[in-house]
């Protein structure tokens, strides 16, 4: 059995029926963030190593390769904990439902959209990398 409070029927009969977020768009207006892979004199550096977010907030996080160094960037546990928008690269847009990794292999630049869905800390970094300072943290409150 279905059962709707006195507050949600009049809030279905005041917007007729259409679901509004209370906020708007959750994904317009995002927030803009970078993240340079490849930085320091050993070309192993990520800057900044760490992102502090929030919850419902959009983001736009510009990943730039400036090293030498191969990087197979990955963050599994954000993702799987936030709603992925888009990916822009070059003159693509990409919508795909989950992000594995993003394979760099020379100077470039990747966008990613998106909004963190549940509070946590979780890494990111390059695989294989991680002990040689290629690793950082997004802090989602």
């Amino acid at each position: 059995m279905i059962r709707i409070t006195t507050l949600a029927a009049a809030s279905l009969l005041a917007f007729g029926g259409a679901a509004h977020a209370i906020g708007g768009d959750l994904s317009s207006l995002p927030e803009a963030l970078e993240l340079q892979v490849g930085t320091g004199d050993n070309g192993f550096g990520m800057e900044p190593s760490e992102f502090q977010m929030q919850t419902g907030q959009a983001y736009r996080l510009k990943v730039q390769a400036v090293g030498w160094h191969e990087c197979n960037w990955q963050a599994p546990r954000f993702f799987q904990n936030a709603w992925l928008r888009k990916i822009e690269a070059g003159n693509m847009e990409i919508k795909v439902a989950q992000l594995n990794e993003l394979e760099m292999d020379a100077d470039g630049e990747v966008e990613l959209f998106f909004v963190p869905i549940r509070p946590g800390t979780y890494s990111f970094g390059c695989r294989g990398l991680e002990d040689r300072g290629m690793t950082g943290t997004f802090v989602v409150q």
